[in-house]
């Protein structure tokens, strides 16, 4: 029989499991933790900061309490799922002992275990499918608690989900809540006037399946952090695990590199009066308040030069057999940074005017160096433009980002001798390197648009008049 001490412990303590942050992650990095056992936490505080394999991103933990205990020490990689911090939900209910070993007594036969499936975590759905069982009970009252219970359950994806054939009634707030916990509206229980969905529905259907088990009542101290697993055979040599998002990476650029058959192609360009253009775009009043370099007016020609030659936009289905022709553009721009390389897109960025690109631009920079970029930012590219002149290269030859049809890599602008109206002058010249995917991409389209893209950089009137 269950004991008084153990339902209260139950309802008690809330554990919170690692979600899974991105489409179909199964692991993250606990890089941060905010808060340490004792601290007062709210709905919707951030309480630590994980690293995938595609960024770096901070959890909210979605209900109210102080935090009892942390389950892993930073530095440490979880899987999604596991139950990473639990919380007191009711820590002025005086102290809770543990629950003392049921007595052996004839046990009740077990409900059938839930089918199993996906089990809703805060973002996007978990890899672990739930293994909780329910045992029958006795009375009257406690068997509608249980029937009522099992409902819950069952609505909150933990046993099979009977879906309303009408759209769930709930506000906005509401609406926005489920989504940034990973909550189907479809499958929570209605408690408001009419049939409407309330945060407490939503929450409910966020909480995890109680264990049995009662939490222990002493807060442990939290783990020792682990040291950074780097291995010094001695002085000679280093050995740094590979993980994270240099884990990923090195997967991507294998994977892209072995899959789609590259070709590069090279054009040196005179880009004095882009350069100049630069320079007067800086002085514009439509401009003020976002940043104008020589990359934002690549941006535009690679644009521009996807729009006459559309067909350069595509992606190749293996699957089916098919290519895929883009009628968008989600413009990559790669960007170093302390983690690694990352690719984050600008959507739609064809629709934008230039004041728009500038600031599009400015934001994934800035949200990249700053470790903030989201899975959903680096998904769904179409070409993407890598800018290794930053660096002082003169070129190179680039790999395609995975299920890329594109990328073009800008050099260094340097200031060259160079044949000027019949004259040798000094001009502000530089290298353009374009790889694309030969399965996609034939030499005469991808000179096509490389060329259009140098044509602009010399002229940027064409801008105007091709666009």
């Amino acid at each position: 029989m269950t004991t008084m001490t153990d339902t209260s412990n139950a309802a008690r303590f809330r554990e919170f499991k690692m979600p899974d942050v991105g489409e179909g992650l199964t692991e993250a990095e606990i890089l941060k933790w905010y808060v340490q056992p004792g601290d007062t936490v709210t709905d919707g505080q951030v309480v630590c900061e994980v690293e995938t394999a595609k960024a770096a991103v901070e959890l909210p933990i979605p209900f109210d309490g102080v935090v009892h205990e942390l389950r892993f020490p930073e530095g440490t990689t979880v899987d999604v799922g596991q139950v990473i911090i639990a919380v007191d939900v009711a820590p002025g209910s005086g102290d809770a002992a543990p629950a003392a070993e049921p007595a052996p007594v004839a046990q009740p036969e077990p409900e059938p275990e839930a089918p199993k499936g996906r089990q809703p975590v805060l973002v996007g759905y978990g890899v672990s499918e739930s293994s909780t069982k329910r045992r029958a009970r006795k009375g009257t009252a406690a068997a509608a608690s249980a029937a009522t219970t099992a409902i819950q359950s069952e609505m909150n994806g933990h046993a099979a989900v009977v879906v309303p054939e009408s759209r769930p009634l709930a506000k906005p707030p509401v609406r926005k809540l489920a989504k940034d916990l990973g909550i189907d509206l479809a499958t929570v229980v209605p408690t408001g006037e009419g049939g409407i969905i309330t945060r407490e529905d939503v929450h409910a259907a966020a909480k995890p399946v109680p264990a049995q088990a009662p939490a222990p009542v002493a807060a442990p101290e939290v783990p020792a952090p682990t040291p950074a697993v780097v291995t010094t055979v001695g002085a000679r040599e280093t050995r740094i695990p590979v993980k994270g998002v240099r884990k990923a990476i090195a997967q991507a650029m294998v994977g892209s590199a072995f899959t789609a058959p590259h070709v590069t192609e090279f054009v040196t360009v005179d880009v004095t009066r882009t350069m100049k253009l630069v320079a007067e775009l800086k002085e514009d009043k439509d401009m003020a308040g976002v940043r104008v370099n020589p990359l934002l007016i690549i941006a535009k020609a690679l644009l521009v030069a996807i729009k006459r030659n559309p067909e350069v936009n595509a992606a190749w289905d293996e699957a089916n057999q098919e290519i895929v022709q883009k009628h968008y553009v989600n413009l990559g721009i790669a960007a170093a940074t302390p983690r690694g390389l990352i690719v984050p897109n600008i959507k739609d960025a064809h629709e934008q005017t230039l004041p728009q690109l500038a600031a599009s631009l400015g934001e994934l920079v800035s949200t990249a160096r700053e470790g903030k970029t989201s899975p959903a930012a680096m998904a769904g590219g179409t070409v993407t433009i890598t800018n290794v002149g930053v660096f002082g290269v003169d070129t190179g030859t680039p790999i395609l980002n995975p299920g890329e049809s594109a990328i073009l890599a800008v050099g260094a602008i340097k200031l060259q001798p160079w044949v000027h109206k019949g004259k040798v002058k000094p001009r502000q010249v530089t290298t353009l390197a374009l790889s694309f995917d030969h399965r996609l991409v034939d030499g005469e389209l991808g000179s096509k648009v490389l060329a259009d893209v140098a044509a602009i950089l010399e002229q940027p009137k064409r801008l105007i008049t091709w666009a």
